[in-house]
């Protein structure tokens, strides 16, 4: 008989020690008891009767994670007092699941935010892990339920497409399905034969043991999500299709008991083996499409690659590779984590953690990707490759979107209340047979619970939108979500920011006017524009014909819209506009005023150079209203109104804040705007538009408040992609029309009796597999239409 100890209730296993005729499984648990004796709190007992609860052997199976290598291995960042991590949670299952993952900043304070890839099943968590170790945010998902799964192939983020769960489940309702057909045939064919009637009753005893894994375990995703939602207060597609699952196999166990008949066995194991089959073709097509976007969409970001003479090389984002050395300008995001070797870091990590706080670097400090530098250029050392899904996460985070939608809202709406009247229509069929035929209500039930899934209706958004972003990706407009394609569609304004947008970045006509300048301050000048991510800067820094010596740059100070300055070898230089240099602008010209010591030296003239085929481009766009920003002077303006006869406004001298501004008035008077900028000095204006589109060329523009990172050399093909945005809405309003033709023909029938519940289970995914190969083949023809060559 086996032994309880006193304090704890645990059972006895290792030792035993008797202490006051009273048996204790260690010597804690006795100490304990003394303590409580002593100090005459011996009714501590009688008032918990589960005294002491003995540790779990396993509370220490993740001390390994505080482990300083193998923390550094597993966190995604770590900075200050911030660290992100992301763990694979294999029991991700429903909505429900995500709700409370994505809550956990409100069960835990130490906790900053949390986000689920369910497509994946791995979950991102932001933690404090000076109060919160990561040992210990394991152990409290692993309370909660969800533990993670932490080996070396998750730590090197490779990740596991599709659930063997899945198949395991579908290859049992398949084995299940297959045998049940065959037993089940005798009694379908009919007849007089003595043996058939012998063996019947164990043939359907057979069925049934063949359906018990089935319904028990092939359909426990679904009981899952329907408990989960309904725990949660929500009512999900999931629970009529539970509801008939019930009715069908509680219905064959009664027939079988009574020997009224064979029961629906057979075709219960067939409804989940085709359910199940639909499913894991969805589960694929959503993994295709979430590999596709955090993978092969790479960004057209080009970084200052730097050997080591100092040559400078802009290369595609993509091409980087560990030991390679890049230049990372003023207000540029970091894309991969390096060691800092050149330069005074004043790292803004505030993408990544949220808070606003610069952390300072110093050279052999090592930089995490996301961060991004205020001040002087820094010259760092590549030492990990390149995650362009990290980035896609930095640019999906919830704090730079825009929550605007029409068809999402529908959809909810539909969802909503779906569930109630497929439950109501199951009801007053199932009541009107009950009068007539008791059998066949069954059927009806079953038929009418199973039919009605709005599947199809589900995935006719995402999926459809998913192709465009494909395709929109492919011909370099990168989308950040599916909802900015909706978006798109309804804009009826496009505001056009002038420099490095509708004129080449670094196509410009140059000439200088002023007092001679020495060599040893056009090295100075060099090395201070080399700092600057503007246009006008970059142009400069190509034109001038002397050594690119890295000279440091020290007391860096950029005023956004006016200039910079900064001091290189022991002298101050001024770099910007004219009034920043404390000169006046003559001439309506685009020029770059330059300053030593507060002494006005001489100024660069730009002549822009326009982006090709854009008096094409703007006689298209006539269904918009055409608005021009620029935070230059109008040297330019007729010139602009010969290429842009449409124009509704245009606008000069414009700091960030004016062009913030402008955006606001046009959206006062009812406009849905796009703003079309380089992500410098119109972030703001990007944030507020409807639809922000960063134009991008050969530099690290990467811009998280927008929702479109545009190549520059397709600024030209606008219309295109604005028509291809606005044809997916029409393709989204066919599949809706496709799933609900499907509903109404396939309710009439079960209604009516017609359909028995295994045709409803081939019908219901065959919708789905309709609504995809549409969506498909329409989407590829639309792309087509406006890509010819590229799609």
């Amino acid at each position: 008989m086996s032994e309880n100890c006193f304090h704890c209730g645990q059972g006895i296993e290792k030792e035993r020690i008797s202490f006051d005729e009273k048996i204790f499984c260690c010597t804690g648990c006795k100490s304990v008891y003394e303590i409580l004796n002593i100090n005459n709190l011996s009714n501590f007992y009688e008032l918990n009767k589960n005294a002491g609860i003995r540790p779990d052997e396993n509370s220490s199976q993740f001390d390994y994670l505080d482990t300083p290598e193998i923390f550094d291995r597993i966190t995604d960042f770590s900075e200050g007092n911030t660290s992100l991590v992301t763990f694979r949670i294999p029991v991700i299952h429903c909505s429900s699941c995500i709700w409370l993952l994505e809550s956990l900043h409100t069960l835990h304070k130490n906790i900053h935010y949390s986000q689920v890839n369910f497509t994946r099943k791995t979950l991102q968590v932001s933690f404090n892990h000076n109060e919160l170790k990561l040992s210990d945010l394991a152990k409290f998902l692993t309370n909660l339920g969800y533990k993670p799964a932490i080996n070396l192939e998750t730590a090197d983020k490779n990740e596991d497409n599709l659930d063997k769960s899945l198949l395991v489940k579908l290859a049992i309702a398949g084995f299940a399905f297959g045998n049940g057909m065959f037993l089940a045939f005798p009694e379908y064919i009919g007849g007089e034969d003595f043996w058939m009637e012998h063996y019947r009753g164990l043939f359907r005893i057979l069925m049934f043991l063949l359906s018990v894994p089935v319904v028990f375990y092939s359909a426990s995703d679904y009981y899952k999500s329907a408990w989960y939602g309904l725990k949660n207060k929500i009512v999900n597609i999931d629970v009529p299709i539970v509801l008939g699952i019930f009715v069908l196999f509680g219905r064959s166990i009664y027939e079988i008991a009574t020997d009224y008949g064979p029961g629906y066995f057979d075709t219960l194991c067939g409804l989940l083996f085709f359910m199940l089959l639909g499913k894991i073709f969805q589960k694929r097509t959503y993994s295709s499409l979430s590999y596709d976007r955090d993978y092969k969409s790479f960004y057209p970001i080009a970084v200052t690659k730097v050997d080591f003479h100092g040559k400078q090389e802009n290369i595609l984002l993509s091409e980087i590779k560990i030991g390679d050395r890049i230049l990372v300008r003023n207000h540029e995001i970091i894309p991969v984590d390096a060691i800092l070797i050149n330069g005074k870091g004043n790292i803004d990590n505030s993408f990544i953690t949220g808070e606003s706080v610069s952390i300072s670097k110093n050279p052999g400090d090592k930089i995490f990707a996301g961060g991004k530098q205020i001040g002087s250029s820094l010259e760092l050392e590549v030492i990990k490759n390149v995650d362009q899904s990290y980035l896609t996460q930095l640019w999906n985070k919830e704090a730079f979107k825009k929550h605007e939608t029409g068809l999402d809202t529908l959809i909810n709406n539909i969802s909503k209340y779906f569930t109630f009247i497929i439950l109501g229509i199951a009801l007053v069929a199932g009541i009107y047979w009950y009068f007539i035929d008791l059998e066949t209500m069954f059927q009806v039930i079953s038929a009418v619970l199973i039919i009605a899934c709005p599947c199809a209706l589900a995935l006719s958004s995402p999926f459809t939108f998913g192709h465009i972003m494909r395709i929109l990706g492919r011909n370099k407009f990168y989308v950040k979500d599916t909802l900015t394609i909706e978006k798109i569609a309804k804009v009826n304004a496009l505001v056009f920011d002038k420099t490095g947008t509708i004129t080449h970045r670094k196509k410009s006509n140059i000439k200088y006017e002023g007092s001679e300048i020495q060599e040893f301050d056009l090295l100075n000048i060099k090395s201070l524009v080399k700092n600057s991510n503007h246009p006008l800067s970059k142009s400069l820094y190509e034109f001038l014909d002397v050594q690119d010596d890295y000279f440091p740059v020290d007391q860096f100070e950029e005023i956004s819209g006016k200039g910079y300055e900064a001091s290189v070898r022991s002298n101050m230089y001024k770099i910007g506009s004219a009034k920043y240099n404390n000169q006046e602008s003559k001439n309506l010209e685009t020029a770059v005023y330059i300053s030593k010591n507060n002494q006005f030296i001489g100024k660069f003239i730009f002549k822009n150079e326009y982006r090709e085929n854009l008096s094409n481009l703007f006689k298209k766009l006539i269904n918009y209203k055409v608005f021009i920003l620029s935070g230059d002077n109008s040297s330019e303006e007729n010139q602009l109104k010969e290429i842009i006869p449409n124009y509704s406004s245009m606008a000069f001298n414009q700091n960030p804040e004016d062009k913030l501004n402008y955006i606001k008035n046009l959206q006062d008077e009812g406009l849905k705007v796009i703003m079309l900028g380089d992500g410098l000095n119109d972030a703001g204006a990007l944030k507020q538009s409807n639809v922000g589109i960063a134009i991008s060329d050969d530099s690290n523009s990467f811009t998280p408040s927008s929702d479109v990172i545009m190549n520059g050399e397709k600024v030209s093909q606008l219309d295109n992609y604005l028509n291809v945005c606005k044809g997916s809405i029409t393709i989204v309003k066919l599949t809706f029309l496709i799933s609900f033709l499907y509903n109404v023909v396939g309710l009439s029938f079960a209604v009516s009796g017609n359909m028995s519940p295994l045709f409803a289970a081939l019908i219901m995914p065959a919708s789905s597999i309709t609504v995809i190969s549409f969506t498909t083949i329409s989407t590829w023809i639309l792309g087509k239409k406006y890509f010819k060559k590229q799609t």
